[in-house]
């Protein structure tokens, strides 16, 4: 099927005649119906490299298509000398919104695959370049592109990561994500969706990069795959299309094929038990009732990170034992905080316009709208949650209290979602009139108001463990089931049903749904996987071993901690009054040299470049010192201590 419709489109069999490196007019670019999954001819899944840059990414993406277009070493298995790879390359590059852009023609020249620029519903295809057009956010849903403004105009864009964020949604496994030159931090904030759903992530070296803001911010995540060089980057790219070509077909099955079910060494099944066994006694996590599949992905991604020998886990389980810093990066790892403001868009169109206002309506008197969110992560659902509800109670004019209890089993996620702190880039997902009335914005980023959090109460507490909260009128649990084994998927149903109202709502993740329910749940929104509470849940069916006038999660814990915060903050305050007056300028710099924090007269020396913004300090330094500046950093991070380097005059509004 999908070789039948490429061919009886225009420009695909003509493909052979066409000369290497033409630019094909946006028109040309095939078109498929959206609900075809890209595939190749051979009914193998389609590799989708995404590639994203900024400064300096034509010089990467041009130097890249070059070494593709030489073709691989004589001596690889299966070598193309013809420049083809059998991959579909999108490329985000961050362009001026308001000029017309010269990226395909330009690219064309360095591959001998067809480049063209992005158009909407053009289905992906082999062997061809997609470029984001300027002022446009870029997307993949069912194998065809899909094009849409960015969400502010004005602000700043992180196409890259609205990108990354589609292909995690649909198509995970198919995926490489590429991170090129540039400066900022765009991509980043997506690689957790990403590698959930099973994509693969590889950086340039900083060292190796015009501007290594961008693959510096992707490295810090701790997950990118492999970190090379562009003249590396095709061979890594052929071996991962060779794995994705492995995997399980979406046509029909060749007759002949090796078993699909493979036995685990029972020495392997041993490792793996003791490992989740050791993580539990050390950490507190228990990860019994994951997933054997997702477990064992997440162990092979740190042994490879750390060059151990693949499938060896006894000698990674004596590793974990002996280096606990590798145990707990390992715990966070299968933790899976995978979350954003307002994720899944059309879930938080239901919930706004039609669900909390429905909820709000039936509320008897006098009762407060109480809802739960399971796995909330670091805290962005729990407030997107508040956000519409605060709205929707203004609206109906109802003096209704809010009550939101956000949970989740990571005590470092907590922490962050208690502190309500957030990178700038959440401007690119939080609608501007909700960034305005409901957060703070400092030097660093966003701060939820005092308002806002003051509706939420966030806890520490294993679903499956611990006590669920009680007469809730919506409970939320998004993308976290399907990291469970089905026995615990279905306990963990029960128990949402056990703490949810009769007609109260359960909202669950895009891949989930309540399973066999025997009456239990009735659909609201089905693409949305949103459903009713219909009857009462009887003893003992929740499968929790307590009645329900026992004590529930505590939550008392919150209020001990407002006492040191709020002392912090007075500190924080006749601190920053002291060294505005009579501090010189000064920046503080992380390892990606980003600035997040200054004093004194910043304004002097730094500035924002055009285009999209970027906390790069050595982006929004002066030309005049950009090189000694460079240079001084270089030598704090090798020498440490302090770095005097010679004066340099510059003039600023017709002074020195």
């Amino acid at each position: 099927m999908v070789e039948e419709q490429r061919e009886s489109v225009p420009g695909h069999r003509e493909k052979e005649a066409q000369p290497a490196g033409v630019a094909r007019p946006e028109g040309d670019a095939p078109k498929g119906d959206a609900g075809l999954m890209p595939a190749r001819g051979n009914g193998a899944p389609l590799p989708i490299v995404a590639i994203g840059a900024s400064a300096g990414g034509l010089e990467a993406a041009s130097r890249l298509f070059d070494a593709i277009s030489l073709g691989p070493p004589a001596d690889q298995a299966n070598p193309r000398a013809d420049g083809l790879t059998g991959m579909a390359f999108i490329l985000v590059q961050h362009l001026d919104p308001t000029h017309q852009s010269l990226l395909t023609k330009l690219l064309a020249k360095h591959s001998a695959m067809t480049v063209v620029e992005a158009s909407e519903g053009c289905l992906l295809a082999p062997d061809y370049v997609y470029v984001i057009p300027p002022g446009r956010y870029l997307s993949v849903r069912d194998g065809a592109l899909h094009l849409s403004a960015p969400h502010d105009p004005r602000g700043s864009r992180m196409a890259f990561d609205f990108l990354l964020t589609s292909l995690a949604a649909g198509h995970g496994p198919q995926t490489i994500g590429v991170i090129l030159s540039g400066t900022g931090n765009d991509g980043s904030a997506a690689l957790s969706a990403l590698k959930a759903a099973g994509g693969f992530v590889i950086a340039q070296k900083p060292d190796d990069a015009e501007f290594d803001g961008m693959p510096r911010n992707a490295v810090a995540t701790g997950l990118v795959d492999q970190i090379l060089t562009l003249a590396e980057l095709p061979k890594a790219l052929a071996d991962r299309a060779r794995t994705i070509a492995g995997q399980s077909r979406p046509g029909p099955q060749p007759l002949v094929r090796r078993p699909v079910a493979v036995v685990e060494p029972t020495d392997q099944v041993a490792s793996m038990v003791e490992i989740l066994s050791f993580l539990k006694e050390t950490t507190s996590q228990d990860f019994s009732q994951y997933k054997p599949g997702t477990i064992g992905r997440r162990i092979e991604r740190r042994m490879g990170l750390l060059a151990l020998r693949s499938g060896d886990l006894a000698g990674y389980l004596e590793f974990l034992r002996q280096n606990p810093a590798e145990r707990d990066l390992l715990a966070q790892d299968l933790l899976i905080n995978v979350t954003s403001f307002f994720r899944d868009p059309r879930v938080f169109e239901v919930l706004d316009k039609t669900v909390i206002p429905e909820l709000i309506d039936k509320l008897a008197p006098g009762h407060s709208l109480r809802i739960w969110v399971a796995g909330c992560s670091t805290g962005e659902e729990a407030y997107s949650i508040a956000m519409i509800c605060c709205d929707a109670i203004e609206a109906s004019g109802r003096a209704i209290k809010l009550q939101i209890f956000a949970s989740d089993v990571d005590t470092d996620a907590i922490a962050l979602a208690r502190e309500g702190h957030y990178l700038p880039d959440i401007a690119a997902s939080v609608p501007a009139d909700r960034l305005a009335r409901y957060f703070i914005k400092d030097e660093t980023g966003y701060r939820i108001s005092p308002l806002l959090r003051g509706f939420v109460v966030f806890t520490v507490q294993d679903v499956l463990a611990d006590p669920p909260f009680s007469r809730m009128d919506m409970v939320t649990c998004r993308n976290v089931l399907i990291y469970l084994n089905p026995e615990a998927q279905a306990q963990a149903i029960s128990l949402f049903h056990f703490s949810l109202r009769e007609g109260g709502i359960l909202v669950l993740g895009s891949s989930e749904t309540v399973g066999k329910v025997e009456g239990r749940f009735e659909v609201v929104a089905k693409s949305e996987r949103i459903y009713r509470h219909l009857v009462r849940s009887r003893p003992g069916e929740a499968g929790f071993p307590f009645s329900v006038g026992e004590v529930l999660p505590r939550l008392a814990e919150t209020s001990r901690e407002a006492r040191p915060a709020l002392a912090s903050s007075l500190a924080n305050i006749c601190g920053r009054a002291v060294l505005a007056g009579h501090a010189p300028a000064a920046m503080l710099i992380n390892r990606q040299r980003h600035v997040v924090f200054s004093m004194g007269p910043t304004e002097r020396y730094l500035r924002v470049a055009p285009g999209y913004a970027s906390l790069d300090l050595l982006a929004m330094a002066a030309p005049a010192f950009r090189v000694k500046l460079r240079l001084a950093i270089d030598q704090a991070e090798k020498m440490g201590g302090r770095i005097k380097t010679s004066r340099t005059r510059m003039t600023t509004q017709g002074a020195d």
